[in-house]
């Protein structure tokens, strides 16, 4: 039914509910499961204007802030869906998502660092660039291009190449000479 679009049911009215039941319910699992939902139907660009009008980003953001893990997992998720498009990068980008998407870099879920990951690549534009590659940011990519983890080592180095200079990447390699983590920036356990 959700595929067929107007065949079946609405998908602006589906996600207006989504959205409503998350707002009103006070069970976390149920909060949890709606998150969830909205991240994967963040990753169809057929929903981004019904999430836009819904201010889906916003909740995605809010939850960046929350002590529950999953919320931060989901909400992360669903950011790094929606950070390609334009105009929710612009609302990511307004509304101190950098800051957001960087304090997740420290997250021990190795799902949600991804996730900030790629959403930080996504964020990059000429006015945005010079806070995605301050110093504390690619000394926590070449620490995690150093992991044990393959998909952490393989996305941090994608970073660095796409997103750096390789000025930028040795400054930053000459600074952590004898540092133990990057200043500002735990690393995750592995």
């Amino acid at each position: 039914m959700w595929r067929k679009g107007s065949e079946g049911s609405d998908r602006f009215e589906y996600l207006q509910t989504l959205v409503t039941e998350f707002q009103d319910t006070d069970s976390e699992e149920a909060k949890e499961q709606v998150l969830a939902n909205l991240a994967n139907f963040a990753y169809d660009p057929k929903n981004l204007q019904h999430l836009r009008e819904l201010q889906v980003t916003d909740l995605f953001l809010d939850m960046l802030t929350e002590d529950n893990d999953n919320f931060k997992e989901f909400g992360m998720g669903g950011l790094c869906n929606l950070s390609m498009d334009p105009e929710c990068r612009h609302v990511i980008l307004q509304n101190g998502g950098i800051g957001l998407v960087t304090n997740c870099l420290s997250n021990q879920r190795e799902e949600t660092v991804l996730s900030a990951i790629t959403t930080l690549m996504n964020l990059v534009t000429p006015s945005s660039r010079s806070e995605l590659t301050a110093p504390a940011i690619l000394q926590c990519m070449l620490r995690f291009s150093l992991s044990e983890s393959p998909r952490l080592r393989n996305l941090a180095a994608v970073f660095l190449q796409d997103c750096c200079s390789e000025e930028q990447v040795g400054q930053a390699e000459r600074q952590m000479q004898g540092q133990q983590t990057a200043v500002g920036i735990p690393l995750p356990k592995e």
